[in-house]
């Protein structure tokens, strides 16, 4: 294992709507933890040097129930996006030399070997960006990865606005990215939200880093459930069926 320095940065200012209750997203419980508890703890077994929790939605009661010293809170109020949830991070990670990983909190089963792998993958092919990527049995509303013929991301096209054509790549964003620092504040300051949802979306820095020339590249994880994010309890139950088994199969 190297010991390349990085900041983990998880995004967990979510209302979670789809889970049919009023409580912060990551704090619905898995297995006895809070969502958010899993993801930390894969930051920080990956050895995460810094840790910044993006909060928003019910933001005191996550802070009140992670009193933990080594972490950064920062307030995303309003919430506007992936790619603002990141911009409020610049306060405190401007200066940051290392990498920085952008974890979801609402993604419990995350493997910190996974992080290890994703900033390796990086580092050998001299990225600006690297993307956790993944092929998840369909149908499914995920954004595709669309690649050149070199095998490097050009762009991440959400599911509502891909075409047919796009529709029909199975290589989906995990919503989770390996980048480095400078380049990206510098590229979030450049994304529009001139979209639908009238949000920043976080996606956008791929196709800024390849318009500057930068090499964006994708390491693609097998197993799509350790990636999934929790939007509904449906998915809650699955998860907890996954952690069963996996506990089972290692004892």
């Amino acid at each position: 294992m190297n010991d390349t320095k990085f900041c983990a940065l998880i995004l967990a200012a979510g209302k979670g709507t789809r889970m049919k209750s009023d409580m912060a997203k990551v704090m619905h419980v898995l297995e006895g933890k809070p969502l958010l508890r899993y993801s930390l703890e894969a930051a920080r077994n990956a050895k995460a040097e810094k840790i910044v929790v993006i909060v928003g939605h019910q933001s005191d009661k996550v802070r009140e129930s992670f009193p933990d010293p080594d972490l950064v809170f920062v307030q995303q109020m309003p919430q506007l996006g992936t790619g603002h949830a990141v911009m409020q991070a610049a306060v405190v990670l401007k200066d940051y030399q290392g990498l920085t990983v952008i974890l979801c909190g609402d993604v419990p089963l995350l493997k910190p070997q996974t992080i290890r792998r994703l900033i390796s993958s990086h580092q050998e092919s001299q990225s600006c960006v690297t993307v956790l990527t993944t092929e998840p049995p369909g149908p499914h509303a995920y954004g595709r990865i669309v690649k050149d013929d070199h095998g490097d991301i050009l762009k991440i096209v959400e599911h509502r606005d891909a075409n047919d054509a796009e529709k029909e790549i199975l290589e989906i964003n995990t919503g989770i990215y390996c980048v480095e620092t400078p380049f990206l504040f510098s590229a979030l300051e450049q994304v529009k939200n001139d979209n639908q949802q009238k949000e920043y979306y976080l996606t956008d820095i791929v196709e800024i880093g390849r318009r500057e020339g930068r090499k964006v590249h994708a390491c693609l994880t097998v197993d799509y459930v350790e990636v999934m994010g929790i939007n509904t309890l449906e998915e809650l139950n699955k998860a907890a069926r996954y952690l069963r088994e996996s506990a089972s199969f290692q004892d």
